[in-house]
């Protein structure tokens, strides 16, 4: 008889069988054959598809124990799943071997295919993972892992004090101050070059210098040492921006993207001094919301650049002050005011990106166009004027009057009514 190789089966039929008696194997073969002979037509006889080598050799694995038999029947198929199956109910019918009474019951028809497929599967990752690990890195890793280490090498010693700083202290307008060596290796890993540190408890006369003559940011660890570093900072320097570290991390500590969020999340010295003197916490990071490229306003520094800063969409203290009861009273605009107003929205033509100012003018955030109903509504009362590229309409004139703002200031108005807010358009500056 023909027989089939295991490697051309498609399908291979599992079956248990149950004898009340002492059996040998090739009686159980022969029932197989005998007891469903003629049962499926002359297309489907067993003997005829072994012969032809669409069906394999039959295999029975039995164990005779306390005068019973129990095994396992396994038969080979190159028939499709349709004939395949009708081939293992068939072989269900047989109820006697020799003079035992019997019972057959298939389990499974397991497709040899999708058992090869998974081998496969598992070969090919074990290959794969052998490439990566020995092959050579592509020119970007290699590119990216020397620029690493110039990064790092870079570090610099500045002033008469030898303070720790990056290369760029010197050429930006910028600058970032931290607490430590450690503090500007890291942003120098970041690719932050214009970072130096006070190395110690005391303020340098060096950055004392700095500060007169360069826009400062402070950055300290998110601890109380971070918080008596900006008090004693704040009482003999000149700071522009405070920001710190999340609570209980330090700046050495950050990963990229912590490092760019502190950042981000500054806020104008005269902000943190008015926290200190009510004895609120000086700044509380929280972490942001994921931006798109467009609106990360703080970027790895070229070679020579500074970091700047505008604070990004939705990440803003809400400014001091109490709530009003009384109806705003509209306010006179000043020249000094005007002019501020006029240079604000100067900067903003073309942006579609908005000014949230405080009483004293001082910039709060600035935010997309499209967020900024949602930010007025967020920071609630304390906004002074919001400038933006746009158009002044019934929807922010609601809000900003439920906010009690002083001023709108904006490209044009189409707006009917008569609103109390002091509305100012670009023709009007």
């Amino acid at each position: 008889m023909g027989k089939i190789s295991p490697v051309s089966a498609k399908y291979i039929v599992h079956a248990d069988i149950e004898i009340e008696g002492i059996v040998d194997k090739p009686d159980v073969i022969g029932a197989i054959f005998g007891q469903t002979e003629g049962l499926l037509g002359s297309e489907l006889e067993l003997r005829e598809l072994q012969r032809s080598g669409r069906i394999g050799r039959i295999e029975v694995n039995v164990d005779t124990r306390s005068g019973k038999s129990r095994g396992e029947i396994i038969i080979p198929s190159s028939l499709d799943k349709a004939e395949t199956a009708v081939v293992a109910a068939a072989i269900e019918i047989i109820q006697r071997i020799g003079p035992c009474n019997a019972k057959l019951k298939v389990q499974n028809i397991e497709d040899v295919r999708i058992s090869k497929r998974k081998q496969v599967v598992e070969r090919a990752k074990e290959l794969l993972k052998h490439l990566m690990d020995t092959t050579m890195p592509d020119s970007q890793e290699i590119t990216e892992e020397v620029a690493y280490s110039v990064r790092v090498m870079e570090i610099q010693e500045y002033g008469r004090e030898r303070l720790p700083a990056g290369p760029a202290v010197d050429e930006s307008e910028e600058i970032i101050v931290v607490e430590g060596r450690a503090d500007v290796v890291n942003l120098l890993k970041q690719g932050i070059k214009n970072a130096v540190a006070i190395n110690g408890t005391s303020v340098p006369q060096t950055i004392v210098e700095l500060c007169k003559k360069k826009e400062v940011t402070l950055f300290v660890d998110g601890d109380r040492g971070g918080d008596l570093i900006i008090k004693e900072m704040l009482g003999v320097a000149d700071v522009d921006f405070v920001t710190k570290a999340p609570a209980g991390k330090e700046v050495e500590e950050l990963a990229k993207k912590e490092i760019h969020q502190a950042l981000r999340a500054r806020i104008a010295v005269e902000q943190a001094v008015m926290e200190i003197s009510k004895g609120g916490k000086i700044i509380e990071h929280r972490p942001e919301r994921p931006e798109s490229n467009d609106n990360r306003n703080f970027r790895e520094a070229p070679r020579g650049d500074s970091i700047r800063s505008e604070a990004p969409r939705g990440d803003f203290k809400k400014p001091m002050g109490k709530p009003m009861s009384a109806p705003v009273k509209k306010a006179k605009i000043s020249d000094s005011e005007k002019s501020k107003f006029g240079e604000m929205l100067n900067d903003l033509v073309g942006t579609r990106g908005a000014y949230v100012l405080d009483s004293k003018l001082n910039i709060l955030g600035k935010v997309p166009t499209t967020e900024l109903l949602t930010t007025i509504k967020s920071l609630g009362t304390g906004i002074y004027a919001v400038v933006f590229d746009g158009s002044i309409d019934k929807d922010l004139v609601e809000i900003a009057e439920r906010s009690r703002i002083q001023f709108l200031v904006g490209m044009d108005l189409k707006y009917q009514g008569v609103p109390r807010v002091n509305v100012v358009t670009a023709e009007d500056l």
